[in-house]
Formats: C-alpha cells, structure tokens, sequence
C-alpha cells in the first residue's frame, strides 16, 4: 500500500516549490500541484515498453502506464528523481534520457507538474516485483488498438498523444 503520509513538495507552474503535502492530501481531490518524473523507454525497433500497475495502487490499479513515473523528493531535482525512479522500478542505471516535454496534467483526483523523458534502450529490463506487476514492450499498433478501451492509464494515452503523436488530439 502507498504511503499516505509521505511528503510532497507542492510546486507553481514553474516547478519552484510553494509548500509541502501529504500523498493523500495530494491523491485526495486538493489538486495540489505535486511533481513528478515520466521515462517513456523505447528499443530500437521502435517498440514501447509499459509497466503493469499493480492492484494495490491509489491511482489507476492494474492498468498498463509509462515505463517509469515517480514523484519528485524535496530537494531533489527531476535528472536526480529520474535516475532514482528508474534504478528502482526497472533496474536500470546506464541510459542516457532525454528531456521531451513539462506540462500539468489534471485528473478527477490530482493536480502533477510532469517532466516526461525518452529513451532508447535495448538491454535486459528488471521490473521490481515490489512497485510493479511486470511489463513488457507494446508495438505502436498495439497501443493504439488498447487507447480508449481502459487498459492503459488516461495519463500514458494523453501523454503518449501529447508527445509522441503530436498530429492527433487529446
């Protein structure tokens, strides 16, 4: 189960930090602009990887999202969360990401300043059996076909359209 106590930094629209809240303050309808890190890992061949979320999660249970996403510490810049969150959650230390995008993305719940990556990566991925149910690469057919039908997270489909299919809408 996630931490409901855990401190976020609360940041403006620039990223600068305003205040501090809980997790469940932050998932819990405040809209506190919280910050988090994305790494969107692509292989050579153009294939997407995606992470399970598992059932336990406060957001999106069970749903396939970005390959990587996490919040931002206090006193930790997003390169530093990044490299953090990806050693965590797939294993992984030598990759070189690279900055795509910063937006706010709004949901039913919870206000994120997202600061989405990318990278390539073709070597052996070892998703942590304690943060995620598994993963797997996606074929851009593939994630089309699953847009819209409730198997991907609103936050990677709008994401993913937002960055990666700039020619359609959100």
């Amino acid at each position: 189960m996630d931490n409901q106590q855990e401190i976020f930094p609360i940041v403006d629209e620039d990223g600068r930090v305003i205040g501090s809240a809980t997790r469940g303050e932050c998932h819990g309808g405040s809209f506190l602009l919280h910050p988090v890190v994305h790494l969107h890992v692509f292989n050579s061949a153009g294939d997407i990887y995606l992470q399970k979320r598992p059932k336990w999660k406060d957001i999106q249970p069970g749903k396939w999202d970005t390959a990587v996403g996490g919040h931002i510490d206090f006193g930790e810049s997003p390169e530093d969360a990044l490299r953090r969150e990806v050693g965590e959650e797939l294993g992984l230390s030598d990759f070189t990401a690279e900055f795509i995008d910063k937006y706010v993305f709004k949901s039913n719940r919870e206000r994120e300043l997202v600061y989405v990556h990318r990278c390539i990566y073709d070597g052996p991925i070892h998703p942590s059996a304690s943060e995620l149910d598994g993963g797997r690469f996606w074929s851009l057919q593939e994630i089309l076909d699953a847009m819209g039908h409730d198997i991907l997270t609103p936050n990677f489909e709008s994401e993913f359209k937002r960055c990666f299919l700039p020619h359609t809408s959100s």
